[in-house]
């Protein structure tokens, strides 16, 4: 089995972090190629850096379709352009964020969610919400840090998400935290000892799920509003999308 996990952003040392802690997971048999856009932002902080970042997923789903990948992961807990790269591929494709909250809500009542940045608890508000998992989830915590610095200042990043994980604990009435970031993908040994709750970390949980779900036999549905976008001209820097075909 080939899973593809695609790092939205362009920082490689994030990219390879999430890969490593993606073989990690992996099951003996499962090879894990770990791909990011060769252009976008260097971190996704923002609605914005979302929407460009998107157009790189779809390009990295382009290129493992002619390599015939079995499964597809977006690493970045924004699921930034998740359905878009799912109407592209029979593969199955796994957002880390809906891969956590699925897995945290098999093993508790209650989660909350760890993140970086306060606009990003935000944005992760808006998925559970569109994930329909609002109710699962009591809140949404920030460790008010920017994405890189989980690469660049790693100790005291990881002493920021603790913290917060403490907190979370004593005053949320949980019974498992979800690390919302995917630059946190080799976190969950320490956040887990420290804090002694499960802790549920996307990229490991969508890579299980992913070889789950090809393990069954499954893949995205082509019937509804994730068959193949219909064939059709496309002008300007997106021309080389015109009336593509699929595969």
């Amino acid at each position: 089995m080939h899973i593809r996990v695609i790092n939205p952003n362009t920082t490689r040392a994030m990219t390879d972090t999430i890969g490593a802690a993606a073989t990690v997971a992996a099951a003996a048999g499962t090879r894990i190629s770990a791909t990011q856009p060769s252009s976008g932002p260097v971190s996704i902080e923002s609605h914005f850096d979302e929407a460009v970042s998107a157009v790189g997923v779809i390009e990295e789903v382009i290129a493992g379709e002619r390599e015939g990948t079995d499964a597809y992961i977006i690493a970045c807990f924004g699921d930034p352009g998740l359905n878009a790269a799912r109407e592209l591929t029979r593969a199955p494709v796994i957002g880390i964020a809906e891969a956590a909250f699925h897995v945290a809500s098999l093993i508790s009542t209650r989660f909350s969610v760890v993140t970086t940045l306060p606009r990003t608890a935000i944005i992760a508000e808006h998925l559970l919400d569109s994930y329909g998992f609002s109710h699962r989830c009591r809140r949404v915590r920030a460790a008010d840090i920017p994405v890189l610095e989980l690469e660049d200042n790693p100790d005291l990043a990881l002493q920021l998400i603790i913290e917060e994980c403490l907190r979370a604990k004593r005053e949320d009435n949980i019974g498992a935290i979800v690390l919302g970031c995917g630059g946190m993908a080799d976190l969950t040994p320490q956040i887990t000892e420290a804090v002694g709750l499960p802790v549920v970390e996307g990229v490991t949980a969508a890579v299980k799920l992913a070889e789950a779900v090809v393990g069954l036999g499954l893949g995205t549905s082509k019937f509804g509003d994730l068959a193949f976008p219909p064939a059709k001209p496309f002008t300007g820097s997106f021309e080389r999308y015109s009336n593509r075909q699929p595969g």
